[in-house]
């Protein structure tokens, strides 16, 4: 198997080329850099200026700004000297799309230009066009002839340049070869460096963003294999989720994506786009950073993990394939991945105490109300419950207090430790969960009571990991079990020792998530191990997520991960852009409204974009699509195909809602599911 990282048991950075931008330095091994993007208008000097200085005085490192047009072009120059007269000397990112002459103006002007090679040069219709051998070379000349300006321009000027594809705006040309593929995402930027190569300049930053995580991940893996194998050396690269929405949702799915990454020491500058103010978005890339402090970068296990040796896992890093298990109950298998939620740190638990994991209790009907994001099994560690539970929730107990309630009982099931479950004399016949730490992958390891467990068809692992690198532990487990054939299915269980909920939302994302992307996992339990499970912290003026039941967001979380990963949907998901100077609407009030009508549609994607640069190409996952194409009018979109085109703002969330329903994705809002 081809590496990606430079390491896949520990963490050690990917050295990438040093990169310029102003008096920053970027990649070979310098600190992960934060920038964000402004959303005023950029013709609007004043707001821009003050929203680039709250962003840099949030921490911001770098600051992009749109011009997709000249007249924007040249009033960065403005732009500029008045922060530079204001003493902020943050360099400048112009943010580029579908106008060549305005990138080539704002090179000589700000120090670093961002261009989207899916729509730089080429037009993207939508068309399907077979090409030849000949005419895809000659296409590559236009675009050489057609870049090259700005090449020469940036060389001249010491202006650094990020080449940022994204995953919905690929052009026609690439779709036709390569379809909508990470791979094509990989070569359209490829096309772009390969000239810069030529003309010997080598100040390029790369990003292979999409709002799927996956996706995402996927196409970064696949780029630096493609630039090690081409080039022999690695240029540093732009991490992102583009259009990761708000909330939780957003900051979820962000640190999924750039967290998996991270994780494997690969990134050397990161924005998490949230349909936000930017000043809010720099307190989650300082969460994701402090992940990989230089006090942190030294970490490795406690155990000794072997290094990856040739191609006997069966694990590609570069294509999703759901690692195989067999089925024990409703876990493994092809069944969706459970949820479990951790109650053990309640004294008496009462009926009331469920409605934090999805089922609250109707004393007067005698009913229980089921929520979609419904925990599956809830461990309450030595208690068992002396109420009847909902039909579709199981109990989990210690050993001790699973044999003292009688053993065998319907929906009722023990926690081992692997050295318990080998000595133990009484077990379940029909579900155990077993405890495996992934503190070493050596022999015997995790694997000193394998023969007690191992293909148990009544066996569930629940796998952990007290390493500092956690996440490269369990998932060497994961192919220490492919290895030896023990297809038991896991639970994947992590705990957070951090204080802030914006820092648990990262740690449980990045650790759960980047397993979950490659297939890894066929459940979640998410917990805390300190006391005190969450902090109210305010940051800018703002608390990011207020204090609730820690159960009620540890279970919350769990859905947002697996809904993330695309591996369990249990709600509405929106795809929504983080706005710029180009957004044509309230991006945030009217993804709030929309929200507020739509949320109860479970599995549908709507994507909210505040412009056509942000239109139907960014949405290409999407289901259903509402687009800003001029002041007040909204165009809308199923898939790619407009629908109704200069729909009056007023009514254009009405006219989405019967847009949903003429295509049957609408359903009243439900009352509550009803349980015996």
């Amino acid at each position: 198997m081809e590496l990606y990282s430079a390491s896949l048991t520990q963490y050690k950075r990917l050295i990438t080329r040093e990169v310029k931008i102003g008096d920053l330095l970027l990649g070979n091994g310098h600190p992960l850099l934060i920038q964000t993007m402004t959303t005023t208008d950029t013709m609007d000097t004043d707001a821009t200026v003050a929203q680039s200085i709250r962003c840099i005085e949030a921490g911001a490192e770098l600051v992009r700004i749109t011009a997709p047009s000249k007249k924007e072009a040249e009033n960065l120059r403005v732009i500029r000297d008045r922060l530079r007269s204001l003493g902020y000397t943050t360099p400048l990112v112009a943010d580029i799309h579908f106008t060549p002459n305005a990138a080539e103006l704002a090179a000589r002007i700000v120090e670093k230009v961002r261009v989207n090679p899916g729509n730089y040069v080429d037009k993207k219709k939508f068309e399907q066009i077979e090409y030849t051998d000949a005419e895809y070379a000659e296409e590559i000349e236009r675009i050489r002839e057609r870049f090259n300006p700005l090449v020469k321009i940036c060389k001249e000027y010491g202006t650094a340049m990020r080449i940022g594809t994204n995953h919905g705006s690929l052009s026609d040309r690439i779709m036709s070869r390569y379809g909508d593929t990470p791979m094509g995402m990989v070569e359209s930027a490829m096309e772009f460096l390969r000239i810069c190569r030529d003309e010997s300049y080598h100040q390029i930053v790369l990003s292979m963003k999409a709002s799927n995580p996956q996706v995402m991940v996927q196409a970064y893996r696949l780029l630096i294999q493609q630039m090690q194998q081409e080039f022999g050396e690695l240029y540093p690269l732009h991490l992102g989720v583009t259009e990761a929405g708000d909330g939780e949702d957003g900051r979820i799915k962000s640190a999924i994506g750039i967290g998996s990454l991270l994780e494997d020491g690969i990134g050397d500058t990161i924005r998490v786009s949230l349909t936000e103010d930017p000043e809010f978005e720099i307190p989650v890339c300082k969460d994701l950073r402090a992940r990989y402090t230089q006090a942190n970068n030294n970490k490795y296990t406690k155990g000794k993990l072997p290094p990856i040796v040739g191609d006997t896992t069966g694990y590609s890093p570069f294509q999703y394939q759901r690692r195989h298990s067999f089925p024990v109950g409703n876990i493994g298998g092809k069944q969706v991945p459970v949820v479990i939620a951790d109650l053990s740190q309640v004294e008496k638990i009462q009926p009331a105490d469920l409605a934090a994991i999805g089922y609250r209790y109707d004393e007067a009907l005698d009913k229980w109300h089921i929520a979609d994001a419904s925990a599956d099994y809830v461990f309450t560690g030595h208690q068992l419950l002396d109420f009847p539970l909902p039909g579709t929730l199981k109990q989990v107990l210690y050993p001790a207090a699973w044999d003292a309630a009688g053993g065998e009982n319907t929906g009722v099931f023990p926690l081992f430790h692997d050295s318990g479950y080998a000595s133990a004399t009484s077990k379940s016949t029909v579900l155990n969960f077993v405890m495996v730490d992934a503190y070493n992958a050596d022999e015997p390891g995790p694997f000193a009571y394998a023969q007690a467990w191992a293909n148990d068809p009544t066996v569930v692992l629940c796998l952990s990991s007290t390493n500092q690198n956690a996440m490269q532990s369990v998932r060497r487990l994961f192919m220490a079990l492919q290895e030896k054939s023990i297809q038991n299915p896991v639970v994947l269980i992590t705990d957070s020792l951090w204080r802030t909920p914006d820092e648990h939302l990262i740690h449980f994302a990045t650790e759960t998530g980047a397993l979950l992307l490659d297939g890894m996992g066929d459940g979640i339990c998410l917990g805390f191990a300190g006391s005190q499970p969450m902090e109210n912290v305010q940051t800018s003026g703002r608390t990011y997520l207020p204090v609730r039941n820690q159960f009620e967001f540890a279970n919350n979380t769990a859905f947002s991960i697996l809904q993330a990963t695309r591996t369990r949907i249990s709600k509405t998901e929106y795809i929504s852009c983080p706005s710029c100077g180009r957004t044509l609407f309230d991006l945030q009030e009217t993804t709030a409204r929309i929200r507020s009508v739509t949320n109860h549609l479970k599995g549908v994607k709507i994507a909210i974009m505040g412009c056509i640069v942000n239109g139907p190409g960014e949405m290409a996952d999407a289901d259903f699509g509402y687009v800003g194409s001029g002041p007040g009018k909204i165009t809308l979109y199923k898939g790619k195909e407009v629908v109704k085109r200069n729909v009056d703002s007023a009514v254009a969330v009405q006219e989405l809602i019967e847009l949903l329903k003429d295509n049957g994705a609408w359903m009243e809002t439900p009352s509550a599911a009803l349980a015996d």
